[in-house]
């Protein structure tokens, strides 16, 4: 009943070439007459193929559809808490070897190139709560104003008692533990009896001791929310892992943040080789930890990474370079630099005329930017670079004065303001090495196969795939979501391949100008 090109085929076919040892080793019992975790695998993927992500319809649909009976060979239909168990506790615990295994599996059969990898990002909203954020601003803030109050305490509790504990107004939370074990030790000396409820006045002591005991809860709690958000700058309180970014899809149309991951995809020849789910709302420091990471996993290492304007960055093109891979990353400046508003100003170090030999600039009155100093920046990474300062020596008088010099930032009148530009030349030299590399007609092919490829998987995943919005919380959980996400998007994409004689095809052509 079921056709000999249907995807549930070569899907089945494709998944009993695999060797699933990492799964099956998650299983400590495997019972008989049920359910395998080669089957369970195939229904997940397939059902994720087919628009299908909740547990509940994955168990109807194996009650009704026959697509899903063949994939069960006979076996009694799992309930849906075992397909939702599947991913969470067994799935999740190998979700990347799986991948790892899956693209070996289509470079030994000629079907990735294994050379070239096109990486991108989209952001997919967590199924955590809208409105459970936690900001690190806030909290720090809140903690600052907590600090103050317990100073306050600490200094009368110094006074009443006659004790020195506090030393260059520093306070930490051993510190509060101190105080409060010398004031229990107080009460047992006195024999002080605590009291409670309406017509008893409290002592200063206890009145101390219930406003410290509050006074390091709170210290705990913020702690462990600064603790939670680590380098980022928010959180859900539902879902840890999950932060909160700014989305195209915003139900109220007022630029409200969700919280969301950040999924990278690298595809290479139209499969989803490898992907990485990662807490920050931009792509220029997830290019690193992406490679990083598919470096550990992956048998075969890319020689070419093709990226857009996000990931662009002098520590990028480092490591780039020093892991000994070519980087077809556009220059943020691309698109613009071909305005005639960016050609024709001025004040821009790409449009003044550079003295290689005398280390200086000249600008369009004939002025000369000489070379000042070099400072040392350290990036929110942690990575260093030297930044290199020109500063025009006699800018009195110069009729382009206001189009060179902008901003109205400065203190500093019009008229006393000298022209200063800070240059990397690290920087510099690799931008101008990778746009000689993305110009050449090889170099223009692979970025329209990065919009076709990259950008088209998650173009499948959003619209064809209807996946907008994850089911599971955590980040371990998320990535074993995406992950069978990217096996049936794989799956489905080879099965369109064969069927369409495409087989062994890595790269789009350039389309031939008339």
């Amino acid at each position: 009943m079921i056709p000999a090109d249907d995807p549930v085929r070569l899907l089945s076919a494709f998944v009993e070439g695999m060797e699933l040892s990492d799964l099956y080793q998650t299983y400590g019992k495997i019972k008989k007459n049920r359910a395998t975790p080669r089957q369970l695998f195939k229904i997940m993927v397939y059902a994720s193929m087919n628009r299908i992500y909740s547990s509940r319809d994955i168990e109807t649909a194996c009650h009704r559809d026959i697509n899903f009976m063949y994939l069960l060979e006979g076996k009694p239909v799992p309930d849906h808490a075992t397909f939702a168990r599947f991913l969470s506790l067994h799935f999740a615990q190998c979700s990347k070897k799986t991948l790892a295994e899956l693209s070996q599996l289509l470079y030994s059969l000629g079907e990735i190139s294994g050379k070239t990898i096109f990486i991108d990002g989209t952001k997919i909203e967590s199924a955590a709560n809208k409105y459970t954020f936690i900001w690190k601003k806030a909290v720090t803030k809140h903690q600052a104003r907590l600090f103050d109050k317990i100073l306050l305490l600490v200094k009368e509790c110094e006074e009443l008692y006659g004790w020195r504990i506090v030393h260059h107004r520093k306070v930490s939370l051993h510190t509060l533990k101190r105080l409060r074990k010398k004031l229990y030790r107080l009460k047992r000396e006195e024999g002080i009896v605590f009291v409670h409820g309406r017509g008893h006045r409290k002592t200063h002591l206890q009145r101390s001791l219930e406003t410290l005991e509050s006074y390091i809860e709170k210290l705990k709690e913020y702690d462990q929310k600064l603790h939670i958000c680590g380098e980022r700058n928010s959180y859900s309180k539902t879902d840890t892992d999950a932060t909160f970014m700014r989305m195209k899809e915003d139900a109220m149309m007022n630029g409200q943040l969700k919280p969301a991951y950040n999924l990278q995809h690298g595809v290479d020849s139209e499969y989803v080789t490898w992907l990485d789910i990662s807490p920050r709302p931009t792509d220029t420091r997830t290019l690193i930890p992406f490679l990083k990471d598919m470096g550990a996993y992956l048998p075969f290492k890319y020689q070419e990474i093709v990226a857009d304007a996000g990931y662009e960055s002098e520590e990028n093109y480092l490591f780039l370079e020093g892991n000994d891979q070519l980087a077809y990353i556009k220059p943020q400046n691309y698109e613009i630099s071909k305005t005639r508003k960016y050609r024709q100003d001025i004040g821009r170090m790409e449009n003044m005329e550079y003295d290689e030999g005398a280390d200086c600039y000249h600008c369009k009155n004939g002025q000369v930017l000489t070379k000042q100093y070099e400072k040392h920046e350290k990036t929110a990474s942690g990575y260093r670079r030297t930044v290199t300062v020109y500063r025009c020596s006699n800018c009195h008088g110069c009729p382009f004065k206001t189009k060179c010099i902008k901003g109205n930032h400065c203190k500093t009148p019009m008229e006393d303001r000298q022209k200063v530009l800070y240059v990397s030349k690290k920087m510099k030299e690799k931008r101008q090495e990778t746009l000689k590399r993305i110009t050449s007609e090889y170099g223009t092919q692979l970025r329209m196969n990065r919009s076709i490829q990259a950008e088209g998987s998650f173009a499948d995943i959003k619209e064809d795939m209807g996946f907008r919005r994850y089911l599971y919380r955590g980040k371990e959980n998320v990535t074993a979501q995406s992950i069978l996400l990217a096996i049936g998007y794989n799956m489905k994409k080879l099965h369109h391949k064969i069927q369409s004689g495409r087989i062994g095809q890595h790269l789009f052509p350039l389309k031939k100008s008339r």
